[in-house]
């Protein structure tokens, strides 16, 4: 059977990319397919699987502005010829479940997230921006809703990475999603009983992640912080922390790996799809202390693996950083690190192909 792997872009290594793999895993022969790759990242993480970009990957300095070219991916998917794939597997977060099949394929999305900067999310993104861009954007937006809610209806099944998406994808695209929850690879990850020197953030700086709230709550306790990611906001952000904060910028697996083992506890205020990072500090034994909505209310068990804050705010963060410190040494490692373990990629392997057997089944 052949299959075709449709991916938005793989251009970094995050947690839409690490799922891509464990489906590629699943189809050692299948083709990946993606709007703009960096060939050393396909090279290095998707070993045996043939390459195929669209257009867009030969725009001016499309690896590095691929998100400008957003309103040509529609175009651009529709060009990809998938005659004689059987199975097609789109991974979508960004446009890549739009592809025209053959009529008697089978077409499964695993859906990160309906995109972020069409719906939910429009308005942040909007904010800061120049009239410039806003003038381009609005009608680009407009148009790319419309698509996204039409090419919808060329999916067979959509599988959800949490319920928080599951519910989504029902309210926009009015289609039921199978929750199929991501996989953390636990043996990848160092434990440490000892205690912990810092909290820890781990992630990328952008607006929607409130790093900046963690930056004003760690101004004002004088806790120690240390802030592992890149983005816009890094420069400001470090123009505003107060010496005990220290924000480290993008650091390899190795220094994030050392981080997990000797942070207090991970730290993670933002509304989340579903959320690696904290499975990942889990699976070295640290807990979380997050903001009770999205994905985090399916991975932090309030009082065991960590604790769930209401109110996303400074204030908010704040209460959560004193009930933790009264409460710290009540967290069990090995607790922890045993409800990691049940987001294993063995279980997500069997989900998911359950899940592709029975659409194939009823083909």
């Amino acid at each position: 059977m052949r299959v075709a792997l449709i991916h938005y872009w793989l251009v970094t290594w995050r947690g839409g990319e690490q799922v891509l793999r464990a489906i590629a895993d699943l189809f050692p022969g299948a083709d990946l397919f993606t709007h703009v790759a960096d060939p050393e990242l396909v090279r290095e993480k998707f070993p045996g699987h043939a390459l195929r970009t669209t257009f867009i990957n030969r725009l001016p300095a499309a690896r590095r502005w691929y998100q400008r070219y957003i309103g040509l991916m529609p175009l651009a998917l529709e060009q990809l010829d998938l005659r004689g794939y059987e199975l097609v597997i789109s991974s979508e977060a960004g446009p890549a479940k739009g592809v025209i099949t053959d009529p008697d394929a089978v077409h499964l999305c695993y859906c990160h997230s309906p995109m972020r900067y069409a719906w939910d999310m429009y308005h942040s993104y909007l904010e800061g921006t120049s009239w410039l861009t806003r003038a381009a954007m609005v009608p680009t937006i407009h148009y790319l809703r419309l698509w996204d809610q039409a090419s919808a209806a060329r999916v067979d099944r959509f599988a959800a990475n949490s319920a928080f998406v599951a519910r989504r994808i029902r309210r926009i695209y009015r289609r039921d999603a199978e929750v199929i929850h991501p996989p953390v690879r636990a043996g990848d990850f160092g434990f440490s009983t000892a205690p912990g020197e810092f909290f820890l953030s781990v992630g990328q700086l952008a607006p929607y992640k409130r790093i900046d709230l963690l930056v004003e709550a760690f101004n004002r306790s004088g806790e120690r912080l240390v802030v592992i990611g890149e983005g816009a906001l890094l420069e400001p952000l470090r123009r505003i922390a107060k010496p005990n904060v220290q924000l480290l910028g993008r650091q390899p697996f190795a220094v994030i790996r050392e981080h997990y083992i000797r942070c207090r506890a991970l730290v993670f205020p933002a509304i989340e799809d579903f959320g690696l990072v904290p499975l990942e500090a889990m699976a070295s034994g640290r807990p979380v202390i997050a903001y009770a909505r999205g994905g985090a209310l399916e991975t932090v068990v309030d009082g065991r693996t960590g604790i769930l804050f209401a109110e996303q705010s400074i204030e908010g963060l704040s209460a959560a950083l004193l009930r933790f410190s009264a409460i710290e040494h009540s967290f069990d490692p090995e607790l922890i690190r045993a409800h990691a373990r049940q987001f294993s990629p063995q279980r997500f392997a069997e989900q998911f192909g359950d899940f592709t057997r029975r659409a194939l089944a009823e083909r």
